[in-house]
């Protein structure tokens, strides 16, 4: 007889990302979320970089692909980060804006109508769609003309 066991606490670890430049994607994720490079290295022809907070391993930017992210195949639908503040939201919104970065709506929205959280919806040099939020500070503020709830881009 098999025993199956329920694991007590599970959250996500990392995330590993294929990218077409470790160089310009390693520059864009420190830049927007503040993370630091804790290793990386070479393996035959592909590069890779593992990035984090505090010694936290969050990232892993592997580059071995080519093109874009196809958004209209199934897999990674949006890569969410949750940041502390409003304030915070707004300072990476700022960022991207600096970077040149492609944001979806041009100011931070919220969830959903009349919903606390919100944040900013970007995509990555590859392509990868992004998401900073914060889980409040936006009570009462209006969606932006179409904007989503999570996960509508």
């Amino acid at each position: 007889m098999t025993t199956s066991v329920t694991p007590t606490e599970v959250k996500t670890g990392h995330v590993g990302l294929n990218v077409t430049d470790l160089a310009r994607s390693t520059a864009f994720y420190q830049r927007v979320l503040g993370l630091t490079v804790l290793q990386n290295g070479r393996d035959g022809d592909r590069e890779w970089a593992f990035l984090g907070r505090d010694g936290q391993l969050m990232i892993t930017l592997w580059r071995q692909s080519e093109g874009r992210f196809a958004t209209a195949l199934p897999g990674l639908h949006h890569l969410s980060f949750q940041v502390g503040s409003l304030d915070e939201v707004r300072a990476v919104r700022e960022g991207l804006l600096a970077l040149g970065a492609e944001l979806h709506y041009e100011d931070v929205v919220p969830h959903a109508e009349g919903s606390d959280s919100g944040g900013v919806f970007f995509t990555d040099p590859d392509g990868i769609r992004l998401e900073v939020y914060a889980p409040s500070g936006l009570a009462g503020a209006a969606a932006a003309g179409e904007a989503p709830a999570c996960g509508f881009f």
